[in-house]
């Protein structure tokens, strides 16, 4: 019997003629973005982990550090989460307040975790605490005296009655004679109306300006009723 030369079934390592062919450009091209999809889906869990269960807004710069992400990069796939939880069948959303994440109820959803959990019943806002809000928060930093020139009248109800709603805070104080405090708003007022952050706020024309002043006049000398 002839003897069979075997050189070319050789394998890759061996004496012999046999080469495997170069794997494609095309293939490893989907092989990378397979694995870059893979790490996408597993950075978007850990962040899901992360917001829920931190049960508040945490900031994109702290999440890119414990990721050891680009922060550029790290905001991509949170607004990528945030397509995700708009859809109609999702309970929860994400939202962006300022440079700060978090995951929330959605509004629909709201009225039935309210049965469970029995909260209270949220409180509302009087016209008088409506107007001094929106004073806060077109003109923060603001002190007391600067909105009390705009409305015509006292504040201090008013703005503690927001602060105990969460709705305003103290930022500091104003470096002028008496230092006095300047008030601007929070992340719960962001929350509350719907926006991520105070340059969201629609433009208020001078006109409305103006009408803050003649309400505020109309009021100077009336005793102000605000039910708590």
């Amino acid at each position: 019997m002839e003897n069979q030369d075997y050189r070319q079934l050789s394998l890759p390592g061996m004496s012999g003629d046999f080469r495997p062919d170069p794997e494609p450009d095309t293939v490893r091209e989907k092989d990378r973005h397979a694995d870059q999809e893979i790490d996408k889906e597993r950075i978007k869990g850990i962040l899901e982990a992360i917001l829920f269960t931190m049960g508040r807004s945490v900031p994109l710069k702290r999440l890119a550090e414990v990721l050891e992400m680009e922060p550029g990069n790290l905001k991509k796939i949170l607004l990528s989460m945030q397509e995700e939880y708009g859809q109609e069948s999702r309970g929860i959303t994400l939202i962006e307040l300022e440079d700060s994440w978090q995951i929330c109820t959605k509004t629909e959803a709201y009225e039935y975790v309210q049965k469970l959990v029995n909260q209270p019943k949220k409180r509302s806002l009087t016209d008088v605490m409506l107007e001094t809000l929106s004073i806060i928060a077109y003109k923060q930093p603001v002190t007391k005296q600067e909105i009390e020139a705009i409305r015509g009248v006292k504040c201090d109800f008013a703005v503690n009655k927001l602060i105990e709603y969460n709705l305003v805070r103290e930022l500091g104080r104003k470096n002028t004679i008496g230092r006095p405090i300047v008030f601007g708003t929070t992340e719960e007022f962001l929350r509350s109306f719907g926006v991520s952050s105070i340059d969201e706020l629609p433009d208020i024309d001078e006109v409305t300006k103006q009408g803050f002043m003649e309400e505020a006049m109309e009021e100077v000398g009336a005793a102000i009723s605000v039910p708590v």
